[in-house]
């Protein structure tokens, strides 16, 4: 079973509260066949311990890498994954479809 959006919204809170640097990846869009619907949410932490899911498998490690980024450089990015990008079939997006997931440092 997949985290409520409240749990985490929560450990976001928490996370920030404890001083720790918090990004947030949300699936903006999507085409076609994708594990996830839009607003799916992930949360990432600065150790990178995380919360939540935007898609499943390999594509989320690299969400996860990306947010780290965001985290340090406080500058959000907007990343794509789908069967069209040859990095697809790398970080696990085979299912057809393509996603968006707009990342953001919280705070």
């Amino acid at each position: 079973m997949l985290d409520r959006d409240e749990d985490i919204l929560k450990a976001a809170e928490d996370w920030q509260k404890a001083g720790r640097g918090v990004a947030l990846a949300t699936v903006v869009e999507t085409w076609g066949s994708a594990p996830r619907p839009a607003g799916s949410s992930l949360v990432i932490n600065d150790e990178g311990a995380f919360l939540g899911s935007v898609s499943g498998g390999c594509v989320e490690g690299a969400v996860v890498t990306e947010a780290m980024d965001v985290i340090q450089s406080g500058k959000a990015r907007m990343l794509e994954f789908g069967v069209a990008d040859e990095t697809a079939w790398n970080v696990g997006l085979s299912c057809g479809g393509t996603i968006r997931v707009f990342v953001e440092k919280v705070g």
